[in-house]
Parts: C-alpha cells; structure tokens; sequence
C-alpha cells in the first residue's frame, strides 16, 4: 500500500493509523537494535525507541520529502543512546573516581568510544547506499532486537528458506565493495 517512505509519512500526517503501524513495523527492530548494540538494557533500549517515535511524531510536519526515514530514525535514537550512555558514564564514574584526575585512562577510554562511534557510523552509510531490499534483509538478519528463524525471513521477504544465504551471500558482498569506497 505505503510504495515509499514518502509515501508513509504524508499518510503519516494526515493522520493514518495503519501508516503509523506500518511505519513501527518497519523500522522498530531498527531502532530499537541501536541502544542494544551500544550495550544499553532491552528497558533503556525500549526508552530510547519510545523518545525516538515520539519525535518523530513530533517532527513530521518539518521532515523534507526526501528525508531517508531509516536514516533519520537511526540518528536520533543513536544521539539519545550516547547522551543516556554519557549520563551513565557521568554517574559510574561520579561514584567511583575521577577519571579527569587520570587523563592517560581517560585518552584510552574516549579513544575507543570514538572508534565505536565511526565503525557504526560507516556501516549505518553503507547500509543506507544498499538497495531496499538487501538493506532491509542485511537489518532484519543482523540488526534485529531478536534473531529471526530464516523462515520467518522468507516470510517477511517472500523468499525461499534456501535462498536467503545466497542472497545475504550477494547483499554482503555489495556492502563490503561499499564500505571499501567509503574509506
């Protein structure tokens, strides 16, 4: 019914219930994955998810026609995921000691947060420049809350249980030969 994005958010605004499930059925495991990835509880993950929907919600009107939805959901549930990654490092460290006090450990510690931070970062722009559909497989395989059963993937993409590896053979293959570029 929904053939775009666009398509989901000006239904979307005018108030469409079945474009607003629609919607959280594609991109809920997306954001949701993102706070888990980062290490966060399934409670803070499902917090972040609720704040990111709810801006979304409160952004419609202001979104440009040729917003990319995934990409947008996944910047703002990435941004909320570092400040309550923050916060808590804020209070860990509040209790424990002051990690300004050693400053070799703090270099170390922001080091590989930052590294963190740009290999996802790659892998998000390289999944956003995969076709829809091997984006969308490469999510539901990898980026999923919860591990699919390949016959609920062939479900979902109306494929058959034994062409799911060969086609997530090809789709990560397209996405190594992007990731190369982007480096």
């Amino acid at each position: 019914m929904f053939d775009s994005d666009d398509a989901l958010i000006t239904a979307c605004r005018e108030g469409d219930i079945h474009a607003w499930n629609t919607l959280l059925d594609k991109y809920e495991r997306l954001v949701f994955s993102i706070p888990l990835n980062y290490g966060l509880s399934r409670e803070d993950a499902a917090d972040i998810a609720q704040l990111t929907f709810t801006i979304l919600m409160q952004s419609l009107d202001s979104l440009r026609e040729d917003s990319h939805l995934a990409a947008w959901l996944a910047t703002v549930a990435r941004r909320h995921t570092w400040r309550l990654l923050e916060q808590k490092k804020r209070e860990q460290i509040g209790h424990a000691f002051d990690i300004s006090e050693n400053p070799l450990l703090a270099d170390e510690s922001q080091n590989r947060f930052t590294n963190q931070i740009e290999q996802i970062q790659w892998v998000h722009q390289g999944l956003t420049q995969l076709d829809e559909k091997c984006r969308q497989l490469l999510l539901a395989l990898y980026f999923s809350a919860e591990k699919p059963a390949y016959t609920e993937i062939a479900r979902q993409f109306n494929m058959r249980v034994g062409s799911i590896g060969p086609t997530r053979a090809r789709c990560l293959e397209k996405l190594k030969h992007i990731l190369q570029d982007i480096t």
